[in-house]
């Protein structure tokens, strides 16, 4: 081979490599390739994607509405919880969801098949989130301002315990290790919970963060990622409990979300209309990479881990008429947002 090749081959490898690396720096874009109208009622809550199904469950009012998370068509819904729904559990190995009736403190069951309500099991008042642990097969029901959580066996549908958080509580997520991670929303701290024993083991102190609300977890790398309500996102290491970083978010938020396959943390913001993107550089290393316009109001969402695709529910708002003021939701519009990655 002639040298003038060999240059002209190397010039082409440095600038494919030139340009995959520009590719690779390129920030996180997102695009709403899908609306799902949901309707009334329009008081809303979490959303939970089941990677087993591919479905999407999304809380509002006495309704769990429950969608296909591939084409979007509504494959049912979940009614008659007069008191409002809040949380959502899948037991896959029961064949049973669980959602609450947040007024009258009770855990409901439901046929995943079906979709039929069944046992309506005592829990406590503002009963709110839900989660299923993988190792135990127990659900736990984390019920806000009691500060505590009423732990469900869904072979029999009956309370085995109840546990004291020690402080108003938010959302909770399990680290497939025997442990349950719970946000302290009243004393800003996580609340770490052996779910073999039911005792809570440690309350790990994030001080910067202002009523924590939204979480997600790498399960890889232990790590917790915690949204406050002071448009903070804060890490947290789980094998020690030691606050790792802290990356600025949108206001608004009530959910958070991690992409295993991408890297990527985020949070829904709602008051701004906003989705935060974080990068994962490395377990302690986060750079915030990219903020997506989405909808006012659009603060739960849910993630498919395999495509990457996220699910935000978010209601119409009217404009505000008056400086200062705040737009007004716009009765029967809720609606679920597929947000696909575009690179």
């Amino acid at each position: 081979m002639s040298a003038t090749w060999i240059a002209a081959l190397s010039s082409g490898v440095v600038l494919l490599a030139s340009l995959g690396a520009h590719a690779a720096d390129a920030p996180p874009s997102y695009t709403v390739t899908k609306t799902v109208p949901l309707g009334a009622p329009d008081r809303w809550d979490y959303v939970v994607f089941d990677p087993a199904s591919h479905r999407v469950y999304v809380a509002h009012g006495d309704t769990v509405s429950v969608v296909d998370g591939r084409d979007g068509q509504v494959v049912g819904k979940v009614e008659g919880i007069a008191g409002g729904t809040h949380g959502i559990g899948l037991s896959g190995v029961t064949g049973k969801g669980y959602t609450d009736d947040g007024k009258a403190g009770l855990a409901v069951a439901f046929d995943l098949k079906t979709l039929k309500v069944g046992a309506r099991i005592p829990a406590a008042d503002d009963a709110d989130a839900i989660a299923v642990d993988p190792v135990t097969g127990h659900v736990f029901i984390v019920e806000g301002d009691p500060a505590s959580l009423t732990v469900i066996d869904p072979k029999t549908d009956k309370a085995i315990a109840t546990i004291d958080g020690g402080g108003k509580l938010e959302y909770a997520v399990a680290d497939d290790r025997g442990h349950l991670f719970v946000n302290g929303a009243g004393k800003r701290d996580i609340v770490s919970i052996n779910t073999r024993t039911n005792a809570v083991e440690a309350h790990w102190p994030i001080p910067d963060c202002a009523s924590p609300h939204g979480l997600a977890i790498d399960k890889v790398r232990h790590r917790l990622f915690v949204s406050c309500v002071n448009s903070l996102m804060t890490v947290v290491n789980t094998d020690t409990g030691a606050v790792v970083a802290a990356v600025p978010i949108g206001k608004g938020t009530d959910a958070a979300a991690y992409d295993p396959k991408r890297r990527l943390v985020f949070s829904s913001n709602g008051l701004d209309g906003t989705l935060t993107v974080i990068q994962q550089k490395g377990p302690d290393t986060y750079v915030a990479a990219a903020t997506i316009p989405t909808a006012i109001s659009a603060r739960t969402m849910s993630i498919d881990p395999q495509t990457g695709r996220l699910y935000i529910a978010a209601l119409e708002m009217i404009p505000a008429t008056t400086p200062g003021a705040r737009a007004t939701p716009r009765p029967g519009t809720l609606r679920l947002m597929f947000l696909d990655p575009s690179n």
